[in-house]
């Protein structure tokens, strides 16, 4: 016999949440934060309202708590793949062009263009979030800052560039080339189009490191 729904949320309340958090990243994704409704989010995550609001209990609430898990999920991806490839290669401009290569592999093997970022939705309607939402935002996009500085600085100890660069404007070029392939893949309906921009910062570095 099926379980009532409110029973399986007291049960299982994580579930429920996430249930809830899935179906909201889906449909602001597709429509938007603004044009996203509770009614909408309780539609397509099979749950009542009273569920909705147990754990969220306001949109804004759910708004701050899904992009806390991007953040989160985007920080826990980043360094597994660079430790990944810092097992794999000792060089640093190697480990870089690695961790590029990972991420390019994954963009080839989407069978479907690439939904878009949950940050840039964010960030074009930035007037609808608090302060502290935005905050997260600002945290995630220094966080990739950091970690690219971080091994730049490795490489570009090891490998002077051949042209002059602007160290914090190079460690943004990995996040900022991949939000707007994000744009890019969403206007055209183009799934390539992730991979080849990435491609292309891979060459660029080659070049601008090479000896």
């Amino acid at each position: 016999m099926d379980t009532p729904l409110d029973a399986r949320r007291v049960r299982n309340p994580g579930q429920t949440r996430e249930k809830i958090l899935d179906a909201a990243q889906v449909l602001i994704l597709d429509h938007g934060f603004s044009a996203t409704t509770v009614d909408a989010v309780v539609g397509r995550a099979g749950i009542t309202k009273g569920a909705f609001f147990h754990h969220f209990p306001s949109k804004s609430d759910l708004g701050r708590a899904l992009v806390e898990r991007h953040a989160a999920t985007d920080r826990e991806h980043f360094l597994a793949q660079l430790a990944r490839a810092e097992k794999l290669a000792a060089d640093p401009l190697q480990q870089v062009l690695l961790l590029i290569g990972f991420y390019e592999e994954e963009f080839d093997a989407m069978e479907e263009p690439y939904p878009g970022c949950l940050f840039a939705s964010y960030i074009y309607e930035h007037k609808l979030f608090d302060d502290g939402t935005l905050e997260i935002l600002k945290d995630a996009a220094l966080f990739w800052r950091a970690q690219m500085k971080a091994k730049l600085e490795q490489v570009m100890a090891a490998y002077p560039p051949n042209r002059a660069v602007e160290l914090d404007s190079l460690s943004d070029l990995f996040y900022s080339i991949t939000e707007g392939a994000f744009v890019m893949t969403k206007t055209l309906g183009d799934k390539t189009m992730l991979s080849r921009q990435t491609k292309h910062l891979r060459t660029y570095l080659e070049l601008l490191f090479a000896k």
